[in-house]
């Protein structure tokens, strides 16, 4: 099947599918079967990270279906990103070689900093100390995106971004940088709108892309009594009215934004309908209605960062 995906253009030209399959939480043994999927119902941008711990999933599914011929490498988009502990700059080439050799690729579409606190490197993910903390480094991310820059101008890397920087840091970014970070993928969704963000990223020739556009339902960390954006009535109002579901009025809420959106699903029947969302639209009231619900309600706070000189949410930036 071919891709149905509408292209959004970054500030250095290239092209890039507007939705995209998000693979956290996707867990080993059902991520590759849905990559699979995803890409046989035509999704050709599949967003990955390191630390997610399933990109040689991603990869093997991706090589099955450059082999079977369903489609070609250069038809697919594929974004990774560097995780904290490999901020220092000598350690940034192997984070991204690994990468590369999980996913079985030669080049990366999209490579972005997850997050713009650097962690304690040469041991675990998530280092902690005895009380269970996790132990920071004091690396600045301006200097790790300086030691990315080289790695797009060998070809390693087609595009440069980051994740989950607040405006001030990404203008720290953008005053040093060589080659501009093309994107600023965050988490996004009614209940967090970013508009003021957004606003601040689109001035600076930087799009905006969505995680967690469903509210991350199955977030670890959830609790029963906390909010659920599928449940909220407001939204079911507007999904029956259009004969859709809540998902992909959530899912078309970004796109006709202007945002990149990145809905997870293991499920096929879910993947499929989450692509099934460019034959309509919301009415400019629909919109501005979804846009109130806005509470700066964010569900993937990091509070495991909390204290961290880089930590994006702890200060009065946006």
């Amino acid at each position: 099947m071919a891709s149905k995906n509408v292209m959004v253009r970054f500030s250095d030209g290239r092209k890039y599918p507007q939705l995209g399959l998000g693979t956290w939480k996707s867990k080993p043994g059902e991520v590759s079967q849905a990559v699979k999927d995803a890409i046989d119902i035509g999704y050709r941008h599949i967003d990955c990270a390191f630390v997610y711990g399933n990109e040689k999933e991603v990869g093997d599914a991706i090589t099955e279906k450059i082999k079977e011929g369903v489609v070609k490498r250069e038809e697919l988009f594929i974004t990774s990103k560097l995780w904290n502990t490999f901020h220092r700059p000598d350690l940034v080439r192997g984070a991204l070689m690994k990468s590369l050799q999980n996913l079985n690729l030669d080049y990366l579409d999209l490579y972005l900093i997850h997050w713009p606190q650097a962690y304690k490197e040469d041991g675990e993910l998530f280092p902690v100390d005895e009380s269970g903390k996790i132990q920071f480094s004091d690396v600045d991310y301006v200097d790790t995106w300086k030691a990315l820059e080289p790695l797009q101008a060998e070809g390693l890397i087609r595009s440069l971004g980051v994740s989950n920087f607040n405006s001030r840091q990404l203008d720290r970014v953008l005053e040093s940088a060589s080659i501009k970070p093309v994107v600023n993928q965050v988490e996004c969704h009614p209940y967090l709108v970013q508009k003021k963000l957004k606003e601040f990223c689109a001035a600076r020739g930087v799009l905006l892309a969505a995680y967690s556009p469903l509210g991350s339902p199955d977030r670890p960390w959830a609790k029963p009594d906390d909010p659920r954006l599928l449940d909220d009535p407001r939204l079911k109002e507007i999904a029956d009215r259009l004969g859709r579901t809540v998902a992909q009025v959530l899912i078309r809420y970004q796109l006709e934004r202007g945002n990149i959106v990145l809905p997870k699903s293991v499920t096929r029947s879910r993947i499929e309908s989450n692509f099934a969302v460019m034959d309509f639209q919301l009415s400019k009231d629909d919109l501005e209605l979804i846009d109130s619900f806005d509470c700066n309600g964010r569900f993937v706070p990091m509070t495991a960062s909390l204290g961290h000189k880089h930590h994006p949410f702890e200060n009065d930036a946006f």
